[in-house]
């Protein structure tokens, strides 16, 4: 089975305003799928309700083909790792943050130092371990953010606008190593961003979001040249400027 997570019939509302509406979505496995829209289109609220940081109204969430829903939330998230815009590293080392993860797991402390040196080097942020987290540049705080959730090893790795506070050659050089990254992990990403550039750099697969649902699911190179309505077309139009 390719598929990695099947989504279907999902509503999440915010008091009594429908915040997130989707039909049907399909998330395979080794996808980069970059979640893509406005301000408030849902991208967001797909990820927290994947991460189960939001509850939905109705619909359900299937991973590996069985319903998300049964399992205990502390079991589920064991499969997923989360980066979000702001890194929110602890007040300690670089090592440490990388390895919090890995210790809360119960992961044997033999095993915890190569996997975390791993990391720190694809990431190239070794020579920072030392460093503590409130001496860091903005870039280099984000790469050990997503050192800290690529060493989990997770099955679905969660990206939330995690370029949008970077400069831009910084917020370059990190798509250019996740885009070579990515792949060799073996794990199925899910990427919000509001940035089309940076959709069609790191993107497998691209879902377009407007007024909160899907408006159209595919390869990026074929939504630009076939947008599915007016509405999508407008959208690309003007987030490329």
């Amino acid at each position: 089975m390719n598929t990695l997570v099947q989504i279907r019939s999902l509503v999440v509302k915010r008091g009594e305003k429908i915040a997130l509406q989707v039909e049907s979505l399909d998330i395979e496995r080794g996808d980069v799928l970059a979640v893509v829209g406005p301000n408030g289109a849902g991208k967001s609220t797909l990820l927290l309700a994947l991460a189960r940081l939001v509850r939905f109204e109705h619909g359900q969430i299937l991973f590996n083909g069985e319903q998300a829903r049964a399992e205990s939330d502390a079991v589920y998230r064991r499969r997923l790792a989360l980066v979000m815009q702001d890194p929110l590293l602890f007040d300690t080392s670089v090592y440490e943050n990388v390895a919090i993860g890995l210790r809360f797991r119960g992961v044997c402390k033999d095993e915890i130092g190569p996997r975390v040196q791993k990391w720190l080097e694809r990431l190239g942020i070794a020579h920072l371990k030392a460093r503590r987290a409130n001496e860091l540049s903005g870039g280099e705080a984000q790469r050990v953010s997503l050192a800290r959730a690529l060493v989990l090893e997770p099955q679905l790795l969660l990206l939330d606008e995690p370029f949008s506070a970077l400069d831009p050659p910084t917020r370059s050089r990190l798509l250019d190593d996740l885009r070579v990254l990515l792949p060799e992990t073996g794990a199925t990403t899910l990427f919000v961003t509001h940035n089309i550039m940076e959709a069609e750099k790191l993107a497998t697969r691209m879902a377009i979001f407007l007024n909160s649902s899907i408006q159209q699911v595919g390869l990026p190179g074929h939504i630009r040249s076939a947008p599915a309505s007016a509405e999508v077309a407008e959208f690309f139009a003007h987030a490329s400027i």
